[in-house]
């Protein structure tokens, strides 16, 4: 079925259960897992500045570090094989080069719900996704529960 998942993982609610869906799909499947987080320099914008006036986005990495070792913990104990990426950029445009890049056959993203305004002004980040990936893409909302991802091992 699947060869290869990536597994977009932001540690947010949604990422967990796309973490939890993909995961199964990789145990179904005996798919290897890359584990990608994107640190978006732009979020946050505005809210530091230095002394010259001049912007200073937070640094994201080390948040981020860690959440994809508790995501990457959670693979290992479910007995996938996997590799971990952080990448820094725009999410759609560094999901999609990375799925390119390992070759994956499957993209697994959470569902973050937008109101009309802000689908608007910043526009949907699956449709992107949907109009530049080259494989399959799921949009993940089931919750699986521990007991039927541990069991599966």
């Amino acid at each position: 079925m699947y060869r290869h998942i990536l597994l977009a993982y932001d540690g947010s609610r949604e990422g967990r259960l796309a973490l939890r869906e993909g995961a199964r799909l990789a145990q179904i499947s005996g798919a290897r897992v890359t584990l990608l987080a994107v640190v978006d320099p732009t979020i946050g914008m505005g809210m530091s500045v230095d002394p010259a006036g001049l912007y200073i986005p937070p640094d994201q990495t080390e948040t981020f570090k860690k959440i994809l070792g508790e995501g990457a913990e959670r693979l290992t104990r479910m007995g996938l094989q996997h590799d971990v990426r952080l990448e820094r950029g725009q999410p759609v445009e560094r999901i999609t080069a990375v799925s390119k890049e390992i070759g994956a056959d499957l993209v697994v993203v959470g569902h973050q719900k937008q109101g009309v305004l802000a689908r608007w002004l910043l526009g949907s980040g699956t449709s992107a996704l949907t109009d530049s990936l080259d494989c399959s893409l799921l949009v993940a909302r089931m919750d699986i529960p521990d007991e039927v991802l541990f069991a599966a091992r």
